[in-house]
């Protein structure tokens, strides 16, 4: 690790090599192995446009020449390259040429836009930028040259597809470079960037090593039985931490198995590729699981190939999880986790009460817990409190956030989650709720002050406070309450409409729009984020 990532200790580092959790392997290795072991077994599918499917030979030779490529443009060990893709192949194929090489890609979404993608590229000074041409009907090429007008260190930006005026990923030169051809990164060097949800306005970067992010890896394989037969269907973004680890496509392609990758979520889309393909194994966030079992009885696609859905990112409700064996005929493994690290799922031969019940038990015997209360004091056992933890793939530190790091993580190196958590006899860990300020909609994260700044911006607005709102489908919206300037007037559909067009990711955009002359105080004079929730949990006005 560098500077910029504070590292484990040097006693834990090398406890966790004694034991066999890092292995001294790199990402670019482990596919090099595959690709000897299983030169023609499938091990991307891509269904989109024409329909592809690459080898690990294939996908192994791709990494290489690509690598080779980023290395003529100056793209070398330790830069940063932010990558914006879909679900597609290319993701695959820039991602291990870009760990080949040491280079450090940072993971982000289809659905972030300026404000996030220049934050992105601006804070981890970004050399490069990879996107799609289109998707979805947005011009992600507009966006990269809005970006790289405002990034001194934005050197290239990579398309997938047509390049308007950037440089086409396929015009890349692609000489071939044998093995050791390059200076390949160290299993301690860093081997990305993953973003955190964020509590706050400024979401951090998590830096994850090769040693510690295989472990997890190798471990959630064995957890969820992966093996070179397993057919894993990336249905979420493919840059998420849940479908790269859990066990995700990373996982999968570490067992030598085939990854099937899911253009869209919605089960008309899955559904047929889960028949053609033989999907075993699956991972989706609550909201698409009820949208799934609400449909699986009547769909015409035999689903008979699935075996394991995984269901992770919001809390499962009971009653949900329930629907799942009757509705798909799989078992279910919740999953319960975080990108900074800590991954607990329930087992495959738990019984049924526990897999609806509970949020399952940590990968790792090494992963060490803590329930504390506000002074950080363990609390009895079976007790709810704050969720901490450590271990051989939970980070030490965010990348370049001292001060932040001093607030997240004890002086013994737990990571405060920010989780409201208990245990039950068995080990097992059921997740009661959220102790930071996040909102959690669907999955996905949302921070209350980078919505509030936004909102802040618009000539009528005083001030505003975001907070969460109850929902059976999503966990959670959002709700802007919102004091206007003196004689202003704004409808509800106009700011939604603003921030929309701010550069906001669409799912930042609040759900509902409340007008209030006031806000509620806490005894010290801070806003009662607290009476605002409650308040936004009874029915909306009409």
């Amino acid at each position: 690790m560098t500077a910029d990532a504070p590292a484990w200790p040097a006693d834990f580092a090398g406890h966790y090599r004694a034991a066999g959790y890092w292995r001294g392997e790199t990402f670019g290795q482990m596919l090099r192995a595959r690709a000897e072991q299983y030169p023609d077994r499938f091990a991307v599918v891509d269904p989109a446009g024409d329909l592809r499917r690459w080898t690990y030979g294939e996908l192994d030779r791709r990494a290489d020449r690509l690598a080779a490529g980023f290395l003529h443009t100056g793209i070398g060990r330790g830069d940063r390259v932010v990558v914006q893709l879909p679900n597609v192949a290319e993701f695959f194929e820039v991602v291990f040429a870009l760990f080949r090489i040491g280079a450090l890609p940072v993971f982000a979404l289809p659905a972030h836009r300026e404000i996030e993608i220049g934050y992105f590229c601006s804070f981890s000074e970004a050399v490069a930028y990879v996107i799609s041409d289109r998707h979805e009907g947005f011009d992600y090429r507009d966006l990269a040259t809005r970006v790289k007008a405002q990034t001194p260190t934005l050197r290239h930006v990579f398309v997938v597809g047509e390049p308007g005026e950037h440089t086409a990923l396929s015009a890349v030169p692609r000489e071939p470079v044998r093995p050791g051809g390059y200076d390949e990164p160290q299993a301690s060097d860093l081997a990305f960037l993953q973003l955190s949800g964020g509590s706050t306005g400024v979401p951090k970067l998590i830096p994850r090593t090769h040693d510690d992010y295989l472990y997890s890896l190798r471990g959630s394989n064995e957890i969820c039985a992966m093996d070179e037969n397993s057919v894993y269907l990336v249905v979420l973004p493919a840059a998420h931490n849940f479908p790269l680890s859990s066990p995700g496509s990373l996982g999968t392609l570490c067992a030598g198995g085939r990854v099937v990758l899911c253009p869209g979520p919605a089960p008309e889309t899955a559904f047929p590729l889960i028949a053609g393909e033989g999907v075993t194994i699956t991972g989706l966030v609550p909201p698409l699981a009820l949208v799934w079992t609400q449909a699986a009885p009547n769909t015409p696609y035999d689903l008979g190939s699935l075996k394991v859905l995984l269901v992770g990112g919001a809390k499962f409700s009971e009653e949900a999880a329930r629907r799942v064996r009757p509705t798909l005929d799989c078992t279910l493994q919740q999953v319960f986790g975080m990108a900074e690290g800590l991954v607990s799922y329930t087992r495959l031969d738990d019984d049924e009460e526990t897999i609806v019940t509970t949020q399952g038990r940590p990968i790792s015997p090494a992963d060490e817990i803590r329930i504390v209360d506000d002074e950080d004091k363990d609390v009895i056992p079976g007790e709810a409190g704050h969720l901490l933890t450590r271990g051989p793939y939970t980070i030490r530190g965010y990348w370049r956030a001292p001060e932040h790091n001093v607030r997240s993580f004890t002086l013994d190196g737990f990571y405060r989650t920010g989780d409201i958590a208990r245990t039950t006899p068995s080990g097992h860990l059921v997740v009661e709720g959220r102790a930071k300020d996040q909102i959690n909609r669907g999955g996905e994260k949302i921070a209350p002050e980078e919505v509030e700044n936004v909102i802040l911006g618009h000539a009528a607005v005083h001030d505003v406070s975001v907070v969460s709102v109850p929902d059976d489908y999503l966990g959670e919206l959002t709700c802007a309450y919102v004091i206007l300037r003196e004689g202003a007037e704004l409808r509800p559909a106009a700011l939604r409409r603003f921030v929309r067009e701010s550069g906001l990711a669409a799912y930042k955009v609040p759900d509902r729009v409340e007008f209030v002359d006031v806000f509620p105080a806490t005894g010290v004079g801070k806003v009662s984020k607290r009476d605002l929730r409650n308040t936004a949990a009874q029915p909306a006005h009409p």
